[in-house]
C-alpha cells in the first residue's frame, strides 16, 4: 500500500505508541483519524501532528469498549473521509495484579478482582474486536483495500502479575489470524505487532534503577523506542504480501 492519501484510524492515538505511529504514517502522506477516550489527550495528539505539518488529521472521541461509540465513530470517519484504508488497534490499559496472593502460611491475602479482569478484557480484547469489526465493515462498504494492525505484546505468552493483560493480548493474536483468513477476499490484510519493553511516557517515568534492571534482561541492552514500533507498522502497510503474521519487536527478549 502506498501511504499518500490513505486514511488510517488509530485507537489510543493521542499519546505513546499510538501517536508515534500516527506521526510516522502522517509523515509519509497518510490522512489520520485519531481516536482516543480523553479529550485533552486527543487534542494534544492532534496538535503534535499538525505541528509536524500534517493537515489531514481529525480527532474522534471514543471509548473502544462501547459498541455504540465505536459504531458511531467509524460511521463519522466514513462520512468525513469517504474511505478507510487502515486501522491501528492500539488502545489498551493495565490493571496488573497476581491471581492470588498468600502469606507464608498459605492464607489468602488478596486476589485479582473480577473488576480488574473485566476492565482489561473490555478495552484490550473487546475493544480490539469492535474497532476491527467496524473498520472492516467500513472498508467493505467504501470498497477500500485496507490493513488492520493489532497491537499485541510479548506478554501474550504469559507474564507474571498480568493474567488479564496476557490473556487479552493472546486473544488479539488469535483474532488477527482469523481476520487474515476471513478478510483476504475483500482485499483487507490483518497483522499484529508484539512490542517488548518500549520507552513510552509511562515507562520513562519509572526510577532509573528499575529501568536499568529492565534493560539488563533484554539482549539488545536497551528499551525499544516508540519510533521503532511505528516503523514496523509502516513496513506492514507498505508490504502487500504480509498477512496473518505477528511481528515481535522486542530487542530479542523472547529468543
Amino acid at each position: 500500500m502506498h501511504l499518500p492519501e490513505q486514511v488510517i484510524a488509530i485507537t489510543g492515538g493521542g499519546r505513546g505508541l499510538g501517536l508515534a505511529i500516527a506521526c510516522e504514517l502522517a509523515d509519509h502522506g497518510a490522512r489520520i483519524a485519531l481516536i482516543d477516550v480523553e479529550q485533552a489527550i486527543l487534542q494534544s495528539g492532534l496538535d503534535a501532528l499538525r505541528a509536524r505539518g500534517a493537515t489531514e488529521c481529525r480527532g474522534f472521541l471514543c471509548n473502544v469498549a462501547s459498541e455504540a461509540e465505536v459504531e458511531a465513530t467509524f460511521k463519522a470517519i466514513s462520512e468525513q473521509f469517504g474511505q478507510l484504508n487502515g486501522l491501528i488497534n492500539n488502545a489498551g490499559i493495565l490493571r496488573d495484579g497476581r491471581l492470588i496472593k498468600v502469606n507464608e502460611r498459605g492464607e489468602l491475602l488478596d486476589k485479582m478482582s473480577l473488576a480488574q479482569w473485566q476492565a482489561v478484557i473490555d478495552v484490550n480484547l473487546t475493544g480490539v474486536f469492535l474497532a476491527g469489526r467496524e473498520a472492516a465493515a467500513t472498508m467493505a462498504a467504501t470498497a477500500s483495500r485496507g490493513v488492520i494492525i493489532n497491537i499485541s505484546s510479548v506478554s501474550r505468552a504469559g507474564n507474571f502479575g498480568q493474567t488479564n493483560y496476557s490473556a487479552a493480548k493472546a486473544g488479539v493474536v488469535a483474532m488477527t489470524t482469523a481476520w487474515a483468513k476471513e478478510l483476504a477476499p475483500l482485499g483487507i490484510r490483518s497483522c499484529a505487532i508484539a512490542p517488548g519493553f518500549i520507552a513510552t511516557e509511562m515507562v520513562a517515568s519509572m526510577n532509573q534503577a528499575a529501568l536499568d534492571k529492565m534493560a539488563a534482561i533484554i539482549p539488545a541492552g536497551r528499551l525499544g523506542t516508540p519510533e521503532e514500533i511505528a516503523s514496523m507498522a509502516r513496513f506492514i502497510f507498505e508490504n502487500e504480501y504480509l498477512n496473518g503474521r505477528v511481528f515481535e519487536v522486542d530487542g530479542g527478549i523472547r529468543l
